[in-house]
């Protein structure tokens, strides 16, 4: 059960405990990430924090860098509440980039690199962009994008010595001869209240506009801690970049390893043999990624793979991994533990938190179990699945829907100048994921589907992450996704979009056959449309996508996309 979390009615009352015991400097200080280099670097300066092709730097050299950084923007005039922007790739400028500039009491606003001229302006724009840093690997589209944004941010350049690929300068001044400008002593300033903004994140805009979510210095300290208990980062781990860093601030991982004096192993690009060469060359211990970095180790030729040294925790959020996947992860040497979470809540909030005993249970049962979105972070007060128009916490039965609310430290502070989607979000002292699910006699919650996404097909509800699931078991698929398809009859019906292993072959009419042994007969693909999947930067279906093919397909048994 989760806590109670609304304040208790005496919660004014004054008692003894409330005279003379004041908050001065001495007993209270505002959280924030950024302390967490401060001491990683005071007490384990010589240790790598750092590794990028041959690169090596330790604590003590990051965190003179990121002084530097703090102290040249701050010269430059950037302090409380300006956005500096960036788009960068999974570099070491990227990590001095998270400390560097909220250190000045500034904003980051970490780009989405996949994104389009047009989308970046918007964000540009909205975000009012004082400075952007960017690789020279987009210039092509950052170029457009401040030509089209309505502002005129002063651009920094970052010439990354592993990109061997084309692209151009475009501002004046580089990354290097920036951090030359500053202090590597720079007396940075903590934030003067935790709930500052330190960071500024746009959704994947899938709907129109993207929105941008503010995080606070408190949330990104606590979801920093909430990693390390949950991803069991003891000692010094060694963790290798797959996941951007600028999705959700890549989950907080850039301000966790600090707590740990942990190793940041960058990654430019995620190829199965770059991945294979840093975990076996760097004894990574933990990485983070969507199913599809999994599929890519999995699906690796013998030619790129390497031997692991040790045990790796893999961290995955999104739909729940297919059991093949996951045994199949665990003989290739990978312990697969499943987060989720949203942009809104700094990334991954809940954990399939494992029992020992379910490892005994049967394979289906076992499956079972490990479908569950699961439990809330020890840092985050509040996770439930309630009605959404009463508000009423849905019975533990496993079988009555509901939508997934968070409450707590680890909830944005809102969307940055939206009132109207701030307040719908937030209605009722609860944050609307907008997720489906159900909660099962344990506590554990699992997610059906996006609100948006389920099929109600003759007035039945169809999950679509149950007739996945289903697909995905087949020895032949590599990722499948469903969505409606308007049907004269029944209102909607399910259309599976399905991606094959590379030499895998198998019928559609084959596919639902394997469907009808598992699903009840009006969950079933009505078509199944074989191809590529459409996926963000980040592995996510687009499921917007796929619902305009589905209606423009013909609806025969089964096509090549």
């Amino acid at each position: 059960m989760n806590a109670r979390t609304d304040a208790a009615p005496e919660a004014n009352r004054d008692t003894i405990y409330d005279r003379d015991l004041d908050r001065n400097p001495a007993n209270y200080q505002p959280l924030t990430p950024l302390s967490y280099l401060d001491r990683a670097a005071r007490v384990f300066p010589d240790r790598v924090a750092v590794i990028h092709g041959p690169l090596r730097r330790s604590y003590a050299e990051l965190y003179a860098r990121c002084r530097r950084l703090a102290s040249a923007l701050a010269a430059r005039g950037i302090g409380r509440g300006d956005t500096v922007a960036v788009l960068l790739a999974n570099t070491p400028e990227m990590i001095e980039c998270h400390y560097g500039v909220p250190m000045t009491g500034a904003v980051l606003n970490t780009l989405n690199t996949r994104l389009d001229a047009g989308a970046l302006a918007f964000c540009l724009e909205h975000g009012e962009a004082k400075v952007l840093i960017t690789d020279r690997e987009f210039a092509k589209v950052a170029g457009p994008a401040l030509e089209r944004a309505g502002v005129s941010p002063l651009v920094i350049d970052v010439d990354d010595p592993e990109y061997a690929g084309e692209g151009g300068l475009l501002g004046s001044l580089g990354y290097e001869a920036l951090l030359a400008e500053g202090d590597p002593d720079h007396d940075w300033a903590m934030p003067g209240d935790e709930w500052d903004a330190i960071s500024l994140n746009y959704t994947s805009g899938t709907t129109g506009d993207p929105k941008g979510v503010v995080y606070h210095h408190r949330g990104a300290a606590l979801l920093s801690l909430g990693n390390v208990i949950t991803g069991a980062l003891g000692g010094h781990p060694v963790y290798l970049w797959t996941l951007p860093m600028f999705h959700c601030n890549g989950w907080c991982f850039p301000w966790t390893l600090s707590v740990v004096a942990g190793t940041h192993v960058c990654l430019r690009q995620v190829r199965a043999g770059a991945m294979y060469r840093a975990l076996s060359e760097h004894g990574v211990t933990h990485l983070c990624g969507a199913p599809i970095v999994m599929q890519l180790l999995l699906n690796a030729p013998e030619s790129e793979r390497r031997p692991l040294p040790r045990r790796v925790a893999f961290l995955t959020a999104a739909a729940p991994p297919p059991q093949a996947v996951l045994a199949a992860m665990g003989e290739a040497g990978f312990d697969v533990t499943h987060l989720y979470g949203l942009t809104e809540t700094y990334g991954p909030a809940v954990v399939n938190a494992w029992h020992p005993e379910w490892d005994d249970l049967p394979a289906d049962a076992r499956a079972a179990r490990m479908a569950r979105q699961g439990v809330r972070y020890p840092v985050l007060e509040g996770f439930d699945v309630r009605d959404p128009e009463t508000l009423d916490s849905v019975p533990a039965d496993g079988e009555t829907l509901g939508e997934a609310m968070f409450r707590g430290n680890v909830v944005m502070r809102g969307y940055l100048k939206n009132p109207a989607a701030t307040q719908a979000a937030f209605a009722g002292g609860w944050f609307r994921s907008g997720d489906l699910g159900v909660k099962h006699p344990d506590g554990y919650i699992q997610l059906k589907d996006r609100s948006k996404d389920i099929i109600i097909s003759g007035g039945e509800n169809i999950s679509s992450i149950e007739v996945e699931d289903a697909l995905f078991r087949h020895a032949a698929v590599s990722a499948a996704a469903v969505v409606a398809r308007p049907d004269a009859k029944w209102g909607e019906t399910p259309v599976a979009f399905v991606e094959l292993k590379p030499g895998q072959s198998v019928a559609a009419d084959a596919l639902i056959a394997w469907c009808r042994e598992r699903l009840a007969p009006y969950k079933l693909p009505r078509a199944i449309i074989f191809g590529e999947l459409p996926k963000t930067s980040t592995g996510k279906v687009q499921k917007f996508v796929l619902r305009e093919r589905a209606k423009a397909e013909a609806g025969e048994p089964g096509k090549d996309g």
